[in-house]
């Protein structure tokens, strides 16, 4: 889809691109330069697992846990979506309808080099690790729940599964192109973070000292 015809969003404060002008100056050189967003990432998708696994230690009523656990999930999905992809790693998908009623689904990428030089590496790594291990929790939930015969908390789960894929999809579709298939962005992905952790690996500087207490050896 041209850019052209894609409308800007209503709440777009800060243009799409431009957020790294409102960064403060002095968490340049910090290992977290957005340190509540990467918290808040995490959290509420945490927060959601946590509060599901445990909640029969606390509460005998299904009501209470269903709608605690699906509160967390909302504010979970409604950060993921509109905060972190955007500040951590330059990501964003929406979607917006037209004058003839066609809904139309608009994926976006900061992708130039400049933009990219300056997305912290460890919020980066935090943001997809987060986005992949929690559906993958929830899918044993859901099989746990499946053989289980826990027909109401099958429910509860499959709504999970939904908020989080759904995000999982969209910034999928977003690193990789709206036009390319997800199985094959799917694979591309899991290669590109292999390699990644493979040269990090290779590229980390060795920490080993060199012997001090070795003499030189010659004749006495």
């Amino acid at each position: 889809m041209a850019s052209a015809t894609v409308p800007l969003l209503d709440d777009d404060t800060i243009p799409f691109g431009e957020e790294d002008e409102m960064r403060d100056p002095s968490r340049a050189g910090e290992k977290y330069t957005h340190p509540y967003v990467t918290f808040f990432h995490l959290f509420f998708r945490g927060a959601a697992i946590v509060i599901y696994m445990f909640c029969g230690w606390f509460s005998d009523s299904f009501i209470t846990s269903f709608v605690f656990v699906v509160l967390f999930l909302s504010a979970d999905f409604w950060t993921v979506k509109n905060i972190s992809g955007r500040l951590l790693v330059g990501l964003r998908w929406w979607n917006y309808v037209d004058d003839d009623g066609v809904s139309h689904w608009v994926f976006e990428s900061k992708n130039s080099e400049s933009y990219q030089s300056r997305i912290n590496k460890h919020e980066q790594r935090i943001f997809w690790l987060g986005l992949i291990l929690c559906p993958v929790f929830w899918g044993l939930f859901f099989l746990m729940a499946l053989f289980g015969l826990k027909f109401k908390w099958l429910l509860l789960v499959m709504i999970a599964i939904a908020l989080n894929a759904a995000n999982l999809y969209g910034y999928i579709k977003c690193n990789y192109g709206a036009g390319k298939d997800l199985n094959s962005a799917a694979t591309d992905f899991v290669k590109t973070q292999l390699f990644k952790n493979a040269m990090d690996i290779m590229t980390k500087p060795s920490t080993a000292q060199p012997p001090t207490n070795v003499r030189p050896t010659g004749i006495v």
